[in-house]
């Protein structure tokens, strides 16, 4: 028979295997998670790596375009720079248009006063002389 020395022992033993079953089973388990977090650690990395390399090549075409930027800016402040002369040489001409059409319209003015004063000076200019030749003619025929 059993002693009860050999039945706790028989039991101790039992726990002892259950107890390893259930270590074993855990560590399976723990053993497949790991593998998973693994997986997706290293694909994490591979897209890490992707977008590191990705982002390389737009720092660099963003300082290409920055410096293509900053060229056609200094490029185009150039040719503002000299465009401006051009812009107050025409509004200095515009002025003197301005005050040109301004003169000629005194002009036009004080020549048709000169005009008509002129008129008036050759008509009383014409009839000054037929009446000198009237009355040079009565005096002529008077003698």
């Amino acid at each position: 028979m059993m002693t009860v020395g050999s039945a706790a022992a028989l039991m101790a033993a039992t726990a002892f295997v259950v107890l390893v079953i259930f270590i074993v089973r855990l560590l399976m388990q723990v053993s497949k998670t790991m593998t998973k977090v693994d997986k997706l650690v290293n694909e994490a990395n591979t897209t890490i790596t992707v977008i590191t390399k990705d982002v390389d090549v737009l720092s660099r075409q963003v300082e290409g375009l920055l410096v293509k930027s900053n060229e056609l800016l200094e490029d185009v402040n150039g040719k503002v720079a000299t465009i401006d002369p051009l812009f107050e040489a025409v509004a200095d001409l515009g002025e003197s248009v301005s005050e040109l059409n301004h003169s000629s319209k005194k002009l036009v003015r004080k020549v048709s006063s000169v005009g008509k004063t002129s008129l008036q000076n050759g008509v009383a200019s014409q009839v000054g002389k037929t009446a000198y030749k009237f009355f040079r003619k009565r005096k002529t025929e008077e003698v």
